[in-house]
């Protein structure tokens, strides 16, 4: 899913998952993916995509893979892991007809930044339901901010699943295999040439964000972290410190292109 996801550069892509349901734990053996055309800021399965699907599932019958299409996944290429209002829709209506189902968000250019598989699992709520207090999403998310307004409308549909990755005995001979046909490569990279376009864009969009709290506190009388709610009483503001989280999580990741840089450096340097 994330060598799927990174193909696609800045453009989604999507796939489906193969598993099982075993207890409350949702198992994906397996996934492929779907011909669709996706853009810089969604993806949606045409017939073409439904018609394959079917094909791919047939044929998997006939070959005895008995696995069933358990989820669907998708990338949102730097912008994080979370569910869009079209992906709301989506999954609702997978919910309605192919439950259980589950759908996985998969992040490749942080995955990149960061070394590390960014990907997410969530389930929507019923339609009607309000989730309380205790179903909120207290977890910081670090949203761009041409994002942000599509993320806030659709923040309490759905909900997030915790998630393991697991290799199999095969899984692990695979990746032992492209480690040492790649490693070269994988060593004389660079994350911060790689990521160059991505830090570049973090940073305007940690520009743009500073000043929208900027123009918040100068309407508010540079009262710096406070707000009031409809009732008049003082409310708590986030969005200085989302700020702040926002800067650290970027300066965390170029620290980390830094020190590998360091440490290629001392470790083949003549």
């Amino acid at each position: 899913m994330a060598i799927h996801a990174h193909s696609g550069g800045n453009i989604e892509v999507m796939g489906l998952l193969l598993g099982k349901v075993e207890a409350d734990t949702m198992i994906i053996h397996d996934s492929f993916a779907l011909p669709v055309e996706g853009t810089e800021t969604r993806v949606n399965a045409s017939m073409q995509a439904y018609e394959y699907m079917s094909k791919y599932m047939s044929d998997q019958q006939n070959v005895e893979r008995l696995e069933h299409a358990v989820g669907w996944y998708h990338s949102h290429p730097g912008y994080g892991c979370w569910l869009s209002g079209i992906d709301v829709s989506t999954q609702k209506l997978h919910q309605k007809f192919e439950e259980p189902f589950v759908a996985v968000v998969i992040d490749p250019i942080r995955t990149m930044a960061t070394n590390k598989v960014n990907i997410e699992s969530f389930r929507t709520y019923p339609d009607g339901y309000k989730p309380s207090i205790a179903d909120d999403q207290d977890e910081y998310q670090s949203i761009p901010l041409n994002k942000i307004e599509d993320f806030g409308v659709h923040c309490k549909s759905y909900y997030s699943l915790e998630t393991s990755i697991f290799k199999s005995q095969t899984d692990h001979l695979l990746l032992k295999t492209l480690w040492n046909k790649y490693w070269a490569s994988t060593l004389s990279s660079s994350t911060l040439k790689t990521n160059e376009d991505y830090i570049t864009e973090q940073i305007k969009d940690i520009s743009g964000k500073l000043e929208h709290v900027s123009e918040q506190v100068g309407r508010s009388g540079g009262n710096w972290g406070v707000r009031f709610d409809e009732s008049g009483n003082v409310k708590n503001d986030d969005r200085l410190s989302k700020s702040v989280k926002d800067c650290n999580k970027l300066m965390n990741e170029i620290k980390y292109g830094i020190n590998m840089q360091n440490l290629k450096s001392k470790l083949f340097s003549a």
